[in-house]
């Protein structure tokens, strides 16, 4: 299993980019390789995949989720094994570090050697550069969740 940890600076309020991070159904906006997600209840999520022409779809439960601090979820079926949290700081009034912190284990052959070479950590990082200029150029959320998951 692969540790993968990239953290960008937004130009958003903590409510802001959290409340952006919710709106799962919006990921293919900005992850690429996530052709959807489908947002099934308050904790699971539907996602189909196609990363170097292998698709993969996969289900995931969210099991803590506290409003503008953070979201950790594993998947709990399908192809895809990975586990993680996002964690949302405030810096000023205007300003909020995110933080993803995220363990895959990757299937299959080609997914193996794209870990290697080090494809999965440049395209979370990519991801999350992406989120960065999605949440800044929106000017504001599309939506948000202000409930709270707790593990258990």
């Amino acid at each position: 299993m692969s540790t993968v940890k990239e953290a960008v600076e937004v130009e958003v309020p903590v409510g802001t980019a959290y409340n952006q991070w919710t709106q799962f159904e919006e990921f293919p906006n900005f992850m690429e390789g996530v052709e959807e997600v489908t947002q099934l209840d308050d904790r699971h999520n539907h996602w189909t995949t196609s990363i170097g022409g292998v698709r993969r779809e996969f289900d995931t439960e969210i099991v803590d989720q506290l409003a503008d601090e953070r979201i950790t979820w594993r998947t709990t079926s399908g192809d895809t094994r990975q586990r993680g949290t996002v964690r949302f700081q405030r810096v000023d009034d205007t300003h909020t570090r995110v933080e993803l912190v995220m363990d895959v284990e990757p299937s299959g052959a080609a997914e193996k050697a794209a870990d290697m070479l080090g494809t999965i950590d440049r395209r979370v990082k990519g991801d999350m550069r992406r989120f960065k200029d999605y949440v800044e150029h929106r000017g504001s959320e599309s939506g948000g969740w202000r409930g709270r998951i707790t593990p258990g």
